[in-house]
């Protein structure tokens, strides 16, 4: 790894390289992200808790296959793995306006297409956040997710504006092609990054991958940082998706906006993400990557609430603004949590690690999901954001009981002291 990198990681070209085959992909990831429940409501004309399943189905991949693979990425290369998952993924996306055009496109196969890109991005998602420190030295981890989470953001922001207006002028269906697209240029970046990755370390003797996984799960679950960092992670979820899955159904027939009108509200969120992500590394300096992080959770869930409130004309702008504010909030708490697990977890470890906490946090997805579906059918699209945000508000108070208010950083390396002595192996 290079250990002497000065000024702005981008101009480190490896990392710039990076840096612009995921703001392709998370480009197209965030038109799919609008454009799947859309074709699922205006093309196949589904209810919401069809639209819940389908948002449910991105994410049931963790839970199913999430520990093992990341045992699995720990035993191989990251690079060669993830170009495998975009070639994967892009033939995924060509599949669906294929199947449109020759009119044979179902809700199984938007289903099926679902759980496949899913699958593809747990391996991707761990392979990615692993590989990171092959292209950056450790000090400048923190301003390397930043620029990721910002740029992620950012594509967010572009991302549900352009699939409404896909949707409006050529169809939903029309843009998991760019989608497709973005999967080929993030394999080209990827495939010229010159940044020799380090072969994987070997296995103990006999050392079965059960082992392995039961290692990373109690290395996570024994830490006193990571313990309380998934247990908010899950509950945010849960929270979250809950209300996203029938964002959709609520603003189309309950306050009543077009395709256009929805990926801009969308957008709101995400340009709160851009701000998030700007602020991280502020408020860490200022306040400490702990207390930071715990401040930024306290000012900004609550802001969830607005959302509920929304209504035609100007009542747009409380949904806008709780979506602006909730943004800022969880972009800036995921760019602090990456660049923790990256210099406080062993390196033979770090696979694991980052698939525990992502199969931990993204374990509570799939009900989330499923949750907000079923309330919005059984109660009503505006009951269901009153009962998700009501749960999304009050999340802050898991980290204010662990240990990030009582120092002002997160440590930057593992210690065996950080295990209660009871706990060690």
């Amino acid at each position: 790894m290079n250990t002497t990198l000065r000024g702005s990681v981008l101009r480190q070209r490896d990392y710039r390289l990076l840096w612009f085959g995921e703001t392709a992909r998370t480009l197209g990831n965030s038109v799919t992200s609008v454009t799947l429940p859309l074709i699922a409501v205006t093309v196949l004309e589904t209810g919401a808790t069809a639209v819940g399943v389908l948002a449910a189905a991105v994410w049931l991949p963790w839970l199913l296959i999430g520990l093992p693979a990341g045992a699995w990425v720990d035993r191989m290369r990251r690079r060669p793995l993830m170009i495998v998952c975009n070639m994967v993924s892009a033939a995924l996306c060509v599949s669906v306006p294929l199947a449109a055009w020759l009119d044979a496109l179902t809700f199984a196969h938007l289903l099926i297409v679902a759980l496949a890109l899913g699958t593809s991005a747990v391996f991707f998602n761990t392979a990615n956040h692993a590989y990171l420190p092959t292209v950056l030295a450790g000090e400048k981890l923190l301003e390397g997710n930043s620029k990721l989470q910002a740029s992620e953001s950012a594509t967010n922001v572009a991302g549900p504006g352009l699939a409404g207006l896909i949707t409006q002028f050529i169809g939903a269906v029309a843009g998991l092609l760019l989608d497709a697209a973005t999967f080929l240029v993030s394999t080209l970046c990827l495939t010229s990054i010159r940044a020799k990755e380090q072969p994987p370390a070997p296995d103990a003797p006999a050392e079965s991958l059960r082992t392995r996984i039961r290692e990373g799960l109690r290395f996570v679950l024994r830490d006193r940082y990571l313990r309380p960092m998934v247990v908010y992670g899950a509950f945010v979820n849960l929270a979250l998706m809950g209300y996203q899955a029938v964002q959709v159904v609520f603003l189309v027939r309950t306050v009543g906006v077009n395709s256009a009108t929805v990926g801009l509200l969308l957008m709101s969120g995400s340009l709160g993400g851009i701000i998030g992500a700007v602020l991280a590394e502020a408020v860490g300096r200022r306040f400490g990557t702990g207390r930071g992080m715990l401040l930024m959770q306290l000012l900004t869930s609550p802001f969830a609430l607005l959302m509920p409130l929304a209504s035609e004309g100007a009542g747009l702008a409380f949904y806008a603004a709780g979506a602006f504010v909730v943004g800022v909030g969880v972009t800036a708490c995921n760019v602090v949590l990456g660049s923790f697990r990256q210099t406080f977890c062993p390196p033979r470890l770090l696979g694991r690690v980052v698939a525990t906490t992502m199969v931990l946090n993204h374990s509570t997805i799939p009900l989330g999901s499923l949750l907000g579906g079923l309330l919005g059918d059984a109660l009503g699209p505006r009951t269901a954001m009153w009962i998700m945000t009501g749960l999304l508000a009050p999340c802050w108070l898991v980290l204010a009981f662990g240990p990030m208010r009582q120092q002002r950083d997160l440590p930057t390396s593992y210690r065996p002291a950080n295990i209660p002595e009871m706990d060690r192996t």
